[in-house]
């Protein structure tokens, strides 16, 4: 067991002890969430994109998966997978971290937890790939030195989720830092962005969509960057494969605006054609695959956190209350919570 899950179970512990013992403090965890943005889309800012059928450069993603190991109506016990994948042309690299997190509280205030936490881990893990294996990526020893990438070797590093940037539930501002000093490529590409409305209060995505008569395409700007209130990065949108009927939403970083964004974009297109992600680039597919854990693993985890609350005399009154929050769950034939869940979807 490595020295990080070690420290997981001691605060696992700590918590839920606190928790059976003073029960749960009212925590004022008022949502920050992106506001609404209503406005009529504008036919003139699709343009389209140039489809590239090799690219020489390279394409990083990361993203986290969050699992239910045990939970009831105040608590809630979670393995989350970080992973990373590099693609470069037809090679693949990959890796990934595991960690337990407990939290307490309602479920809404726990998904607020939770995905605090996702961010924090996928910043983490992309300074990690930024630091330890970005070299491997640079062809010549003037790009190691320099970084000063041509645009046909460029480097990227695509985000699961939309570009803002410090605080809460946000990424780490350092992440942005570092991908500036580099010369990085950073876009955040959303699989679903509900904020975004037109001016009738309908998806805007889709209503932009309905004005394209371009078979791959990006609009541009949605919105533009604004740093004040964590936006880093304009608002586009992308269809990157002719053959899908996808659109999704792209932060392009504000440093990378002052080039041409349709050659920024360019690229995506020569990863965005495998029939698995149906126009979604396939190092963001692959990241979020690999970060999806085995069910032997999940029971692996299971039976190690009733071991340690076992030992800490807590499993008994735990199990109390899972009983009473997973009734429902026992109906259905459920043994365990994360035989029936679907993180992406409920936060």
């Amino acid at each position: 067991m490595n020295s990080s899950l070690k420290v997981d179970f001691v605060q696992m512990q700590y918590k839920l002890r606190t928790y059976v013992e003073k029960g749960r403090l009212a925590i004022d965890d008022e949502t920050k969430d992106e506001p609404l943005m209503n406005q009529k889309p504008e036919a003139s800012r699709i343009k389209p994109l140039k489809k590239i059928s090799a690219f020489e450069g390279s394409f990083i993603a990361v993203d986290c998966s969050t699992r239910t190991l045990k939970r009831a109506n105040n608590w809630g016990i979670y393995l989350m997978r970080s992973s990373y994948v590099i693609v470069k042309e037809r090679m693949v690299d990959w890796g990934f971290d595991e960690r337990i997190f407990t939290a307490i509280g309602d479920g809404y205030s726990r998904s607020n937890y939770l995905k605090g936490t996702r961010m924090e881990l996928e910043s983490q893990m992309a300074l990690n790939v930024l630091q330890n294996r970005i070299d491997l990526y640079y062809d010549h020893q003037k790009d190691r030195n320099c970084h000063d990438h041509t645009a046909d070797r460029a480097v990227y590093l695509l985000l699961d989720g939309s570009g803002v940037f410090g605080g809460e539930r946000r990424f780490r501002v350092s992440l942005y830092d570092k991908c500036q000093k580099l010369n990085i490529r950073l876009l955040a590409i959303s699989k679903n962005s509900p904020t975004l409305r037109d001016e009738k209060g309908r998806d805007f995505m889709a209503t932009a969509q309905a004005l394209s008569h371009n078979d791959i395409w990006f609009y541009h700007p949605v919105e533009c960057a604004d740093k004040k209130n964590g936006l880093y990065g304009d608002i586009t949108l992308i269809k990157l494969c002719s053959d899908s009927p996808y659109v999704f939403r792209c932060d392009v970083m504000d440093y990378l605006t002052k080039q041409d964004i349709g050659e920024v974009l360019s690229p995506l297109t020569s990863v965005s054609e495998d029939p698995r992600c149906v126009g979604y680039p396939i190092s963001l597919f692959l990241a979020h695959e690999f970060s999806a854990p085995s069910d032997s693993m999940l029971l692996n985890y299971h039976d190690q956190v009733e071991e340690k609350l076992n030992e800490a005399g807590l499993l008994e009154i735990l199990r109390t209350e899972e009983r009473s929050c997973n009734f429902a769950d026992e109906l259905h034939g459920v043994r365990h919570p994360f035989e029936r869940e679907i993180w992406d979807a409920q936060y």
